[in-house]
Parts: structure tokens; sequence; C-alpha cells
């Protein structure tokens, strides 16, 4: 197979080229932000109404859901208020009325079905972000669950349809995958981005023996972080720039907004700047990004390291140490950090070195006592598959752009906007591809169904945070990355998207066809 596109240029002249593209305003708009400082593709939203020192909220944790029987669980979507912001209330889309949602755990191996109820005032979709799953219960984009009791009005987005119930419906997932850090949110065609803006997010937690064997932090010392921004109105909503607030039928955000939608607000687990009461202890901490477009590059105060032990798809081969950590929306790393030989009563933050102002605080850590720790991070994990690509493997090339193409004028893959009939992907189970992904400015790209290994960073190998089983990968401005996809156990149609959340509603997304 030849590659799609072409060549991939490397070199200044080919980056100005791929800027250029961009076009005009578009492109003004597209790198609005996108600079050193902040290193994130798109504009930020002021808030409109005071907002709280940092590390003065205690950081939540979000509650482990409880099976309706044995394997089975029920989550409802509703509208509720929740305290974001000390004092004041804001309306959430939540899973079971809260932001986040409550964390499942499930373990390898083992079938786990969630039903859900949407009892929003809108259609949903719900995507297991980073499971193994059949396409039926991926999360199509157009296999929408429509509101409880109002059916009428929504037979599908210009024109396009897909399996559409109304009221409830079952998500069977096999589980047939290594222990890892998932999540699932909200990935409606054209509207993913305000709905997970507004609360549609929660973790989903694999385990398996593997890593039961090992002697990690646990239980209150192993933590699930959700990093996201957001801004808020006077009166305390969720301030987005959608053209339809009502996320009914008008798709998209104000143009100022096109590239990405930056809050300035750092939330922990739903909270702002939080602070953490914790042991002198080693602890685990599973970091998602779930922002919309921003990255953070985080930085511990007094050098502390970052150890990673588990990227995406679950465990490495070996830990790694980064004393910073650079983290794309979409993106998983499992850590675990050292706070035994920290003073009682110092506070340590986690900050983002891409911030300005207060979008560079994230949370803090307040060490209040000495404790026992017997954990350990061993010098070997798990055993990863090695990457075997085949002499001759067929290459394909995505270029994530911005454009004008045949009548569709938005983020493009290829030159063409989201195509749920197109068949011009088609992968055949088992088969080891290369993919290469280039850009113009950043965009995380997230494969559905399978992780994939990241081959090779512009003119190099890897990068500094590529290692494990990914399924997001930050690609940054003027970059090329090479990946070895394989794709297992199910034949149908996934997707194969920019997670900026902004980017993919405007179509920056392809359908992949297994067979």
């Amino acid at each position: 197979m030849e590659p799609v596109g072409g060549a991939v240029p490397v070199s200044p002249v080919g980056r100005r080229r791929f800027l250029a593209l961009l076009g005009g305003a578009a492109a003004g708009a597209a790198l609005a932000g996108c600079g050193p400082a902040t290193g994130s593709t798109g504009r930020q939203l002021v808030s409109a109404l005071p907002l709280p020192a940092p590390y003065g909220v205690p950081l939540p944790v979000p509650p482990v859901a409880r099976p309706v029987s044995p394997g089975r669980y029920l989550i409802t979507q509703r509208v509720a208020e929740q305290e974001v912001l000390p004092g004041v209330r804001t309306p959430v889309l939540g899973y079971d009325g809260i932001f986040p949602g409550p964390t499942i755990e499930s373990r390898s191996g083992h079938e786990v079905v969630v039903r859900h109820r949407n009892e929003l005032p809108v259609p949903t979709v719900v995507h297991l972000h980073g499971g193994h799953t059949p396409p039926e219960h991926d999360g199509w984009p157009l296999d929408l669950l429509l509101p409880v009791g109002d059916a009428q009005g929504w037979t599908g987005h210009h024109r396009m349809t897909g399996d559409v119930v109304e009221g409830e419906r079952d998500h069977r997932y096999p589980m047939t995958q290594r222990a890892a850090t998932l999540w699932y949110h909200d990935h409606r065609m054209d509207f993913t981005a305000p709905a997970v803006y507004r609360g549609l997010a929660g973790f989903h937690l694999v385990r398996d023996g593997v890593e039961d064997a090992l002697p990690l932090p646990r239980g209150d010392r192993e933590l699930p972080l959700m990093l996201c921004d957001r801004s808020f109105t006077a009166d305390g909503e969720f301030a987005y720039p959608g053209l339809d607030q009502g996320m009914r039928g008008l798709p998209g955000v104000e143009d100022a907004w096109s590239a990405g939608v930056l809050g300035d607000v750092v939330l922990v687990n739903g909270a702002p700047w939080p602070v953490h009461e914790a042991d002198a202890a080693r602890y685990r901490l599973r970091i998602l990004n779930a922002s919309n477009a921003r990255r953070y590059r985080l930085v511990l105060d007094g050098g502390i390291p970052f150890v990673q032990i588990g990227s995406d798809g679950g465990l490495l081969a070996a830990p790694e140490r980064h004393d910073v950590l650079d983290v794309a929306p979409g993106e998983r790393f499992d850590v675990v950090v050292d706070l035994s030989a920290v003073p009682v009563g110092t506070v340590v933050r986690m900050t983002n070195a891409l911030g300005e102002g207060r979008t560079a605080d994230v949370m803090a850590f307040r060490v209040v006592r000495t404790a026992r720790d017997d954990s350990a991070v061993p010098e070997r994990l798990s055993d990863v598959e090695p990457v075997a690509v085949p002499a001759g493997a067929p290459l394909r090339t995505f270029a994530f752009l911005r454009g004008d193409t045949g009548g569709h004028s938005g983020w493009t893959i290829n030159g063409e906007g989201f195509d749920p009939d197109s068949r011009r992907y088609g992968t055949p189970l088992g088969q080891t591809e290369v993919w290469r992904f280039v850009t113009a400015v950043h965009h995380p790209v997230h494969v559905h169904l399978d992780p994939f290994r990241v081959l090779r960073r512009g003119s190099g190998g890897p990068g500094a945070f590529d290692a494990g089983w990914k399924d997001t990968v930050d690609v940054r401005p003027g970059e090329v990355v090479d990946v070895a996809v394989r794709f297992t156990g199910y034949r149908g149609r996934y997707v194969l998207h920019c997670h900026n959340l902004e980017h993919e509603d405007m179509a920056m997304m392809v359908a992949v066809h297994t067979v």
C-alpha cells in the first residue's frame, strides 16, 4: 500500500508550507495561544466572577460505582448542580449527576455491562476511551442515546444516522485487555466538546493479577487525578462559546475559539486548584488530561520526580523517571511520586510550566504526618510485547490540517471532513501497519479499539513521553510521528480523530474499518 498523502516534509520550509495551508484568518485563530508560553492550540476564555485562591479546596476523589448485580452497572445521565467554585452552584451534565462521574473498577478478562440511562435534555453517546470493545459498544458518534420520553426531533445529524435508541443503552465491555487507566466520556457527533466541558467524563480503571502482584502504593495512596480547565459565567455556569447553547442542532463554536477552548480555572477531580493532605510516603497518581484543548507540563516543587509506571495502555516494562511530565488532551500517565523525605508541614505544589497566570497552578500536597510505607517501585513492572514491524508493512499518512476542501471548511484529515460512510481506510485484523501523523499545529491523535506503539518522532526515535502502549499521541506543530498499529478481535467501524475536542467536533475525524 502506498502512503496516503505522499512524502512528509519535516524541514522548516515544510513546516511553513503546512502552516500556510491553514489559510489567512483561520491560521491566525488556530495559532493564537500556541506559542511557547502556553503550548496549547486554542484561545482562553476569561471567567466573569472572582476566582478562589489556589490550594484552599480539598481534593475530592470520585466515588467508585457500585454494581447493581455482579458485573453490571447502571449510570444515569442527568442535570444537577454542584459546588465547583466555593460558594457557587454550577449546573453540570453529570454521569449519576456528578462531575467527574463515578469511577468504574473492573478486572481484565471479566465482562462488564454498563447500562446508561439518559435523563438529560440532549442525546448522548458514551465512549470508553482506551477500551478494546466491539464496534456496537464503542461509541460510534452517530449511535445516539435519546433522552427518556423525548424521541421527537432527533432524527440524526446533517442527515447522517446511526443506531438510535431512546432512554437506555447497554454497553458490553469484554475487558480482554491489560490493566490500565481508561476513562469514559461523551462522543456525540458535533457536540462532544460542550458535553465533556459541561461534565460528561469519568474514570474506568482496569485491574489484573500482574498489577496486583506489584508492591505499588494502593488504597488511599492511589489517586485518580482528572485534570481539566474551565471558565465560568457571572452566575457560575460553565462558560462555553458554543453557537448553539442548547446543544440541539447547530454545531461548533464562535470563530475566535475554533482552534480550541482554553479555560482560566484548572480543576482536578472537579475542584479548583485543590490541596490533598498526604502522608510522608509514596503515592500512585493516575493522571488524566480531560481538557478540551489545554496541554500541561507538570512539575513538582523541590525537584521531586515523576516515576512513570504506566501509559494509556497499561504498565511499562520498567519505570521511567521524568523531572517534568507533558500531558496532552486524552493522554494518561500512571506515575509514582515519593513524598517520604518531605518534612511534615511542607506544601508540595504541582504546577503547569505551560500555563500563564492562574493556569500555571494545578494542585498541591500538604504533608501532614509521617507514616509507615511498605510500597516500592520494582525495576521490572511487566512483560511488554516488543514492537515488530515486518518489512514492507503498509504505510498510511494522515495529515491533520485546516482547510476548505470540497465545500468543507474546518479541521480536516487528508483534506476531508468526517464521512461516516467512507470505506477509504480498511485495515485487516492482525496486520501491523505504520501510520504517519503530520500536523501544522498541536493535535493529540486518538485511535479507537487498540493501542499502538510510537516508532519515531521527527528524525529520531520515540519521545520522552512515548513509552509503552498508547492510544493517544501528542503531535506537535510541524511534526511527524510514526506509530505501529495492529487491530485485533473485532470487525467493524471505528474512528481515528484529533482529541482537541473543538477540532473533533469540526470534522477532524475519519472512519476506520477493521476487516
